[in-house]
């Protein structure tokens, strides 16, 4: 399943980072691509599509700010997810990550906030 605000490269991208750990393999991606809601805090940092499941990814997600944790998330629900002012989820375009995935969750986890 598709998501409009995941490309085609983007896609292909976190296909074959899911498909590595689907072989077994231990990784440590990059983060792929930064989903975010701007006015209600939630934020995504995504490196992996499961290949059997392809609607369900895998990145550090906070779900409100002091929460940021590593897990999976169907993104076909995330257009529910508003804010104050009703905005909803959108891609940073500009994101490009410059350390694994492994740093932005210790980071998060101390700071209480991913800071991409």
């Amino acid at each position: 399943m598709s998501h409009p605000l995941v490309t085609d490269e983007l896609r292909a991208e976190l296909l074959a980072n899911g498909a590595r750990t689907a072989a077994g393999d231990t990784i440590d991606p990059y983060p792929v691509v930064e989903l975010f809601t701007p006015d209600a805090g939630t934020n995504w940092l995504l490196t992996e599509l499961d290949p059997a499941d392809p609607g369900l990814f895998f990145g550090l997600c906070d779900l409100g700010p002091g929460f940021p944790e590593l897990g999976s998330v169907r993104l076909s629900r995330s257009p529910r997810r508003r804010g104050r002012l009703g905005l909803p989820v959108d891609r940073d375009l500009f994101f490009r990550a410059n350390r694994p995935l492994s740093r932005y969750t210790e980071e998060a986890q101390r700071l209480g906030v991913i800071r991409a």
